[in-house]
């Protein structure tokens, strides 16, 4: 009797120890673009810090992160603005509480040399391939119609970045619209017609952003906010050193390994982006209203694609600031 007790009860503190850890994992999907979150990533700083578990898996695009968190595979991940736009317009209970990246100059469209592309009108008839529902996507086509392009005339082509690596090396296609590391790769057999900056400053900015599951945010706070005091550390790293970076350097190899970028592309690429400091997390140019408008841009130009069924009145119900003020206040 003692022994089916003690059995009982070990049992029942096993089924209740396994109930915790469960509730202390997270899975988070993430991308190779090239931004200080690897060196969180690579450091373990959050893990160690909260006790967490976190499953760090890499997913090809944004739409293919935002369909992980729809299925409740995946708590939190990191996608660009109109991926994450499509998840709010599709009424996914997501907020955005981190930019990651302003993109800046970071995506492009580059032309195959060769390939007779030296404006957007010369993409009549060509094949360009972009993974489709990214920022890359969206810059692409909001950069035809600017220029009165009918994307109709073209043959855009969805693909995730490693295709388009391989398709451009076999010589499939005449253009793209892509980011590092494939962008860096691609260059020397290419001529950059524009870039995300360029187009962005006609009208059609877009970030890199880190979303999650609303409830599960709520649910682990302290977490949340271990998580952006880390994200800031990384910034802070790379704004204080990271233009100095070696190419055998620790930061480096970590951005490579989780990237599988090019070591010697690292430092050119993080540079074409530019990472929001913790005060300016807050400003009305991101968390404090410019990626809520930004994304309101966004779903109007999704929902004329086809894209999404409808543009929410706003956007802002999907962003929050509780988390970067949390961390500022402690």
């Amino acid at each position: 009797m003692f022994n089916k007790s003690l059995t009982m009860a070990l049992a029942a503190c096993f089924i209740s120890g396994a109930a915790l850890a469960q509730t202390r994992e997270l899975t988070f999907a993430h991308q190779d673009m090239l931004v200080p979150l690897r060196l969180v990533m690579e450091s373990g700083e959050v893990e160690k810090a909260t006790g967490y578990k976190i499953n760090w898996r890499m997913f090809a695009g944004g739409g293919d992160v935002i369909r992980a968190m729809a299925s409740g595979d995946v708590q939190m991940g990191e996608a660009g603005s109109s991926p994450l736009t499509a998840a709010a317009s599709q009424g996914q209970d997501i907020k955005l509480f981190w930019i990651s990246a302003d993109i800046a100059n970071a995506e492009a469209l580059v032309a195959r040399n060769g390939s007779n592309v030296n404006s957007m009108k010369d993409l009549v008839g060509k094949k360009v391939a972009t993974p489709f529902v990214s920022t890359a996507h969206y810059q692409l086509m909001a950069g035809m119609k600017m220029d009165g392009v009918d994307g109709k005339a073209v043959n855009v082509m969805n693909m995730r970045p490693p295709e388009i690596a391989a398709a451009w090396e076999r010589g499939d296609i005449d253009a793209t619209f892509i980011w590092d590391p494939v962008l860096s790769k691609i260059k020397g057999n290419g001529k950059v017609i524009a870039t995300s900056g360029s187009i962005g400053q006609r009208g059609a900015p877009t970030f890199e952003g880190i979303i999650v599951n609303a409830k599960w945010a709520a649910d682990n706070e302290p977490f949340m906010v271990a998580f952006v005091k880390a994200l800031n550390r990384a910034n802070e790293e790379y704004k204080a050193s990271g233009k100095s970076w070696a190419v055998d350097s620790v930061p480096v190899k970590a951005m490579a390994k989780w990237t599988k970028a090019n070591p010697a592309d690292v430092g050119p690429a993080m540079a074409l982006y530019t990472f929001p400091t913790l005060a300016e997390q807050l400003s009305p140019a991101w968390l404090g209203g410019g990626a809520a408008k930004a994304m309101a841009g966004t779903a109007a130009f999704l929902k004329e694609q086809g894209r999404v069924q409808e543009v929410k009145p706003d956007y802002s119900a999907f962003v929050t600031t509780a988390y970067v003020q949390k961390a500022m206040a402690k």
